[in-house]
């Protein structure tokens, strides 16, 4: 079995392509999505799985409340362990999207838990992107307030 490697470097991120897979480090005191988001438009991903795990010094969630279709942003200014996060990209009107929640555990060990809109890395960012073959775009349906994958468009 033959494997295909490459080093790659951005704005706040290295990554190492194994195949079709990217294993991607986010530079310490960065944005967590500003930097997948660079890296996704860098390596011109269009869809695909994220998964990751580090430290965070803050963090701000968001929290989609259905009867008023609006989210509710939340930020946290703490040391805290990034237990998980999961996600996807996809596009919206043109742009890449990250679809991230995220998982942190706290110095009394509770944990926080939420859709990210942002966090800064304080410590490690370690992530896996999984692309898939195909550009998946997102709409906004009025009617429910959120984004939705519509696979009849291109």
């Amino acid at each position: 079995m033959s494997t295909s490697t490459a080093i790659l470097k951005g704005n706040n991120w290295t990554a190492k392509k194994v195949n079709s897979t990217y294993i991607v480090s986010v530079k310490n005191h960065s944005g967590i999505v500003e930097a997948l988001t660079d890296f996704v438009i860098n390596q011109d991903i269009k869809s695909g799985e994220i998964t990751g795990i580090g430290a965070v010094s803050e963090a701000t969630l968001r929290y989609f409340v259905p009867s008023t279709k609006k989210y509710v942003d939340k930020t946290f200014n703490e040391q805290m362990e990034v237990s998980n996060i999961s996600g996807n990209v996809s596009e919206l009107n043109g742009q890449p999207l990250l679809h991230l929640h995220i998982t942190l555990g706290r110095q009394d060990y509770t944990a926080l838990a939420g859709h990210l809109l942002d966090a800064k890395i304080c410590g490690a960012g370690e992530f896996i992107f999984y692309p898939l073959d195909t550009r998946i775009l997102k709409v906004k349906d009025v009617e429910v307030g959120i984004n939705f994958y519509d696979f009849e468009k291109e």
